[in-house]
């Protein structure tokens, strides 16, 4: 890697922390000339809760710089400090200052990245409710996904209505994105709009094409149950997908549908080494894009924020206060998301 690979430590109250240690510890070469956004002694606390017996803590090397990950030692837990805590905070439980930390360290890394001085950033599971405790700027944000589409704005200096981002699911069975993102169920009808519908399909065309270097097949799931059922169940599909798609089609993007939401996410789903009939499957709203992607398995999920003039990916699950300070987190989305955070860094270096 020509430039390093940030890691945002996430809640500190939760498993962020101890899910960094476990990815730098049990997948060295894949984390290699990557570091952590963060405070030293959460990062000290995680490597000190992961360890096995008869095994020695995992080191930790003091950054003075991002670009000083590229030359850490190997089987080191590199970090850069961006702001200390004044105290440990207590395992699952919401706490304003680990918002407010969590809040800087995505800050900083999307800062860093829109200068063009690190790769990309995978952020580790911030808690909505701790983000807003933290008083502003960062109560003004639902999630990570509003965060860094405030800053990219910012550093664009356009509005941020001009900077439209989406959320894409990724797993090895199937890909999903949504045309909204952290609203209510109310507001996510609303947002089935021509212009919300078909920017969906014009960002994911972009991004996967720069994935998968070719056009990609998007089907486009209904809103309604049997996608309307010609009208007997709503008309959004008949008054406004399906005109959407054949704008987008008549602009050439490869996009089918609206399909029943019930059953498109198994046709796209890819099995035993083959592909699904669709690359990527446009979803109405949350729920039900994700639903599909974390049935099939919540530890090998990776968000990827589109539509953003930076890398971002991050783990497919939250802060699991629940199990946070037993050592018990599974790590494997985070080791996706970086896997993932380098593929795309090497399309977004080409382009």
């Amino acid at each position: 890697m020509k430039r390093a690979l940030a890691i945002t430590l996430g809640d500190a109250a939760g498993i962020g922390p101890e899910i960094i240690a476990k990815a730098f510890r049990d997948a060295p070469e894949l984390t290699r000339g990557c570091f952590v956004v963060g405070d030293v002694a959460t990062l000290r606390r995680a490597t000190q809760l992961i360890r096995r017996e008869g095994e020695a803590v995992q080191p930790l090397v003091l950054l003075d710089s991002a670009e000083d990950a590229l030359t850490a030692p190997p089987h080191c837990l590199p970090v850069l400090q961006v702001e200390a805590l004044a105290a440990p905070v207590p395992f699952g439980r919401i706490s304003a200052e680990a918002g407010r930390l969590a809040g800087r360290c995505v800050v900083w890394a999307a800062q860093a990245a829109l200068r063009g001085e690190i790769a990309g950033l995978v952020t580790a599971p911030l808690h909505k409710e701790a983000l807003a405790a933290a008083g502003a700027p960062f109560d003004a944000f639902p999630g990570h996904t509003e965060l860094l589409q405030a800053e990219a704005a910012a550093f664009l200096g356009r509005p941020v209505s001009e900077v439209p981002v989406r959320m894409m699911l990724v797993n090895d069975e199937l890909r999903t994105v949504l045309v909204s993102i952290h609203v209510s169920l109310r507001q996510a009808i609303e947002a089935v709009t021509f212009d919300n519908v078909l920017q969906t399909l014009h960002i994911t065309h972009a991004a996967l094409t720069s994935m998968l270097g070719r056009a990609p097949r998007i089907a486009v799931a209904g809103l309604n149950p049997h996608a309307g059922e010609g009208g007997l169940f709503g008309r959004e599909e008949i008054d406004i997908i399906a005109p959407v798609l054949a704008q987008a089609r008549a602009g050439g993007l490869d996009v089918h549908g609206p399909h029943a939401p019930d059953t498109v996410f198994m046709r796209a789903r890819a099995r035993e080494g083959q592909p699904g009939e669709f690359d990527v499957v446009v979803a109405m709203y949350h729920d039900q894009g994700l639903i599909p992607v974390k049935y099939l398995g919540v530890e090998k999920g990776v968000n990827v924020t589109l539509g953003l003039p930076l890398v971002r990916t991050s783990p497919d699950h939250g802060t699991a206060f629940d199990i946070a300070g037993t050592g018990r987190a599974d790590a494997s989305s985070l080791i996706e998301a970086v896997r993932m955070a380098r593929q795309l860094s090497r399309c977004h270096a080409q382009s």
